[in-house]
């Protein structure tokens, strides 16, 4: 309507003037160059100095191509004044030959800030992702809110919030930290499924250096405060990190691969997967897990054994190392991995584990990706700290993820399945749909020695002799196979093979149904 309504005003100014003057078309161009140059040479000089691309460069890179139609390119905060375009590029192209919907602040255009205008951009075109379903990509790089438009601008934040939430779960919301992200602007990032933020020159957090050392009295970089290697390893806030722009959006082009364009939408499957045959065996997985209990392994290199061409897509990489979560294919078809890590605190859940954890599991249940599991955990993380940071309610959330899954569930116990730990990570009680164990596979309370201790003391008799007695009866996948808590007792180095064929039988499940039924009710309640 805004583009109409200029074009009429143009059309209407040159019927009263002299000829000679600029046609429609003349100044129709002429807005559109005003546009395309943003805030000017001088300014996108700066940006490329800085190492950062612009709004349009960005966008170009992410479709295929380069190609991408621009929506609302001659949009201004008013009729008068300001730069079309206002500080905000948006539009749809493809990605992988798939319709994707990207909007991208310009950093020259009023330092990116939020206007009620371009809000408005953002928000017609996430309404276009949910109507036509398909994913949207937010790149981020503003000074925030537009201060001189006072309430206008925070109105805009919260119209952009709330389509944030109606979206979740219908399409997969993609956003990338590419330059300042401060106060209420990084709430729309925390509100998508994957936030990825560049080393060096971007940075979020709610409150930001001056203030704080003003307020209370502390000194603290912006990098340290906010910064790529703070989110992405001590906070949890951003799930990638990349070295430059151009890193960062083949990471978000390589992570689309995975997803579905939305919760309906099948996952996309690789044709080219005979590539890497799903028939052949690895007998390196026969030996992979050490004799040793005590001893660990590198599961990372165990699950890059068994899905297609070795590749995993690790999402938190560099946060609670203890659980290994991200994207990968087994016999072309998409998956989620989410694995204990032995090589990192021998794998046992914590309060971050378990949030990692729950929070992917919860997408992938979202968009109907499958799950692969691999577990070995001795259990929860024991200590003061964690009980008193909540560990009993953080490991809940992911209890709770697993439990109200439906999307195809496949776990292989590689090791140790103690206590609840065992029960949390997509046991068979969980409707797991595929449960299997290795022959090196522990299933028990808990481990042999602390077993035993509790059992028949410290210093009572025969110990070494009870060890093996309890190892023989309980430390191995036997009683839960007699039970059938697992469905078989697997040979490693078929693993791949097993799991490829599973996925297909599992591909036309109806995971919009419960395998009971559930009572009505409008939602659950999960520990938050």
């Amino acid at each position: 309507m805004r583009h109409r309504g200029l074009v009429r005003a143009v059309a209407a100014e040159l019927v009263s003037e002299p000829r000679g003057r600029l046609s429609v078309g003349d100044r129709l161009a002429s807005l559109r160059a005003q546009a395309l140059a943003g805030g000017g040479e001088n300014k996108l000089e700066k940006q490329h100095a800085k190492g950062k691309l612009s709004a349009r460069e960005r966008i170009s890179l992410l479709m295929d191509g380069g190609r991408f139609q621009e929506v609302d390119q001659l949009v201004t905060p008013n009729a008068s004044e300001g730069i079309p375009g206002d500080g905000v590029v948006a539009g749809r192209g493809k990605v992988h030959g798939r319709d994707v919907m990207a909007f991208a602040n310009d950093f020259t255009v009023h330092g990116g800030t939020l206007s009620a205008s371009n809000a408005q951009k953002i928000g017609k075109i996430m309404d276009r992702a949910r109507e036509v379903g398909c994913p949207i990509v937010g790149m981020n790089d503003s000074g925030g809110a537009r201060i001189q438009e006072g309430v206008g601008s925070l109105a805009g934040f919260a119209e952009v919030f709330r389509r944030n939430v109606q979206m979740s779960g219908v399409v997969p919301q993609i956003s990338l930290i590419m330059g300042p992200c401060a106060g209420g602007a990084v709430y729309s990032p925390a509100l998508t499924d994957f936030t990825l933020m560049v080393k060096g020159t971007s940075h979020m957090f709610v409150t930001g250096p001056d203030v704080i050392k003003e307020v209370l009295m502390e000194d603290v970089s912006m990098e340290k405060l906010g910064g790529a290697k703070t989110h992405s390893s001590r906070t949890g806030v951003a799930h990638f990190t990349a070295n430059n722009d151009i890193e960062a959006i083949n990471s978000t082009r390589e992570l689309l691969y995975f997803l579905p364009s939305n919760w309906q939408a099948p996952t996309p499957v690789d044709e080219t997967s005979a590539i890497h045959p799903t028939d052949q065996e690895d007998p390196f997985l026969d030996r992979i897990v050490p004799a040793d209990p005590d001893q660990p392994y590198d599961m990372v290199e165990l699950v890059e054994r068994i899905v297609d061409r070795g590749v995993l897509v690790q999402v938190h990489e560099d946060w609670a190392k203890n659980i290994i979560t991200g994207f990968a294919r087994v016999g072309g078809h998409s998956v989620g991995v989410v694995a204990n890590q032995p090589h990192h605190m021998a794998g046992v859940l914590d309060i971050d584990a378990s949030r990692k954890a729950a929070r992917f599991v919860r997408f992938c249940d979202a968009f109907n990706i499958p799950l692969l599991t691999f577990v070995d955990v001795p259990g929860f993380l024991p200590g003061c700290g964690q009980e008193w940071n909540g560990i009993i309610h953080h490991g809940a959330k992911l209890l709770y993820a697993y439990a109200e899954a439906t999307t195809p569930k496949i776990t292989v116990i590689t090791r140790k399945a103690y206590g609840g730990a065992y029960c949390v990570m997509s046991s068979k009680h969980l409707n797991g749909d595929y449960n299997y164990a290795w022959p090196s596979a522990e299933i028990a309370v808990m481990g042999a020695k602390g077993a035993v201790k509790i059992l028949h003391g410290r210093k009572g008799r025969d110990l070494d002799k009870k060890l093996r007695e309890y190892e023989e009866q309980h430390s191995n996948p036997f009683e839960a196979a007699r039970r059938g808590f697992i469905d078989g007792i697997i040979t490693p180095s078929k693993t791949r093979a097993l799991i490829a064929g599973d996925l297909e039988s599992l591909a036309n499940k109806d995971a919009t149904r419960m395998v009971l039924p559930a009572p009505t009710k409008k939602h659950g309640s999960i520990p938050l």
